[in-house]
């Protein structure tokens, strides 16, 4: 079994990691070549290029800029597939890359999955025709994406959100503190400004101002910033700029063990909001990015939400502040009134922590077993 994949980024190393546990099993002598970051490399994976090659943000001249560059990584790697011929090609998330890709691909007799539906039902739904010419399946995480795609002709299987799998459903807080040396009684604000280098560049500094602010009214806060180490310069450089080194506390990677630490976080809007969702955590979700991107993206919204647990729960449950917003008072302000709910209001705490473990079972399934019977179907059709 020869399989192709591509993730685009770190978000999608992950899930891809977790697909290929699933593939493994059911073909053990299994292949696996494409774009792909240190997850899948531990299960095998012969990455062509690394990830993070493809990592961009926004739109207008922050693609722009390196549009020839992924533009030539994509051609080459469309050259190397159909003179190799995988048995299937899967696209992990990245639609702007992966569908344009899987579409040439599928041109060509190659079995193409797309592993992630776009979010056609939040902006740009006319990307369901591009889905519909590109993918022969689409691996669903959210229950109501297989039904929706149906409509529009498309193939599709729900598989469960992997993350639901992976995260407990009663995480051990104080196991995780003791691992980052935290104490018991400590007040911890954990801060996750995106893994993107556009996204640090945007929301880090704002994220270390808002930190000063919030430890002004609580001097015993502390703060935990997780960084991959090819963002951690950044991050560090950042961090030095605001003043805040000696009471930010840098960790390298132990995300999860971040958030099960932590009593709120602050937080990108991505992955990562669903991650702290099923660690049933309090956050405060934020985002900015470069004024045009900003127009074009809230022109083609579909949905008054933004963040990931909002958006599954149709409701307001946590607080977003998008680009003029997301302000460091504003995000201070929003932090430190989690933080008084812990003391002052605790049932809104178990409000939001029920309404999140509802979610959590309702994303739980085995999904690395039913993405390989998903693909093992269609290769045998």
């Amino acid at each position: 079994m020869q399989a192709a994949l591509v993730a685009g980024e770190t978000s999608g190393d992950l899930l891809a990691g977790l697909l290929l546990d699933g593939l493994k099993l059911r073909w053990p002598g299994l292949q696996s070549v494409g774009i792909g970051g240190p997850q899948m490399a531990q299960r095998g994976f012969e990455a062509w290029w690394p990830h993070d090659k493809l990592a961009v943000h926004g739109f207008s001249w922050e693609v722009l800029r390196r549009y020839r560059e992924i533009l030539g990584i994509r051609n080459q790697l469309k050259a190397r597939l159909l003179q190799h011929r995988p048995d299937v090609f899967i696209g992990v998330d990245a639609p702007d890359f992966n569908l344009d890709l899987e579409a040439a691909l599928r041109a060509q007799g190659i079995k193409t999955v797309h592993f992630v539906c776009p979010s056609i039902w939040a902006w740009r739904p006319e990307r369901v025709e591009k889905i519909r010419r590109s993918a022969d399946h689409v691996l669903c995480i959210f229950p109501f994406e297989p039904a929706l795609l149906a409509a529009h002709g498309v193939a599709a299987s729900y598989v469960g959100h992997p993350l639901a799998s992976v995260i407990p459903m009663q995480p051990d807080q104080a196991a995780a503190r003791a691992t980052l040396g935290l104490a018991g009684q400590d007040a911890v604000v954990a801060l996750l400004p995106g893994s993107r280098a556009s996204e640090i560049a945007y929301l880090a500094g704002h994220f270390f101002q808002a930190a000063k602010l919030i430890r002004q009214a609580r001097p015993a806060t502390k703060f935990i910033v997780p960084v991959v180490a090819d963002r951690q310069a950044q991050v560090t450089a950042v961090l030095a700029a605001s003043g805040m080194n000696d009471q930010v506390q840098l960790v390298m990677g132990q995300s999860h063990s971040v958030l099960a630490a932590c009593d709120v976080t602050l937080i990108a809007s991505g992955t990562a909001t669903l991650e702290a969702a099923l660690f049933k955590r309090p956050m405060v979700i934020a985002y900015r990015m470069g004024a045009l991107s900003w127009l074009l993206m809230r022109r083609k919204r579909l949905q008054p939400w933004v963040g990931l647990p909002n958006i599954l729960c149709r409701d307001f449950v946590v607080p977003e502040l998008l680009q003029e917003a997301a302000t460091p008072v504003a995000l201070a302000q929003e932090v430190l009134c989690w933080l008084d709910a812990k003391t002052h209001a605790p049932e809104k705490i178990r409000a939001l922590e029920q309404r999140f473990g509802a979610l959590h079972v309702e994303l739980q399934r085995d999904t690395p077993q039913l993405a390989a019977h998903a693909i093992a179907q269609l290769l045998s059709n």
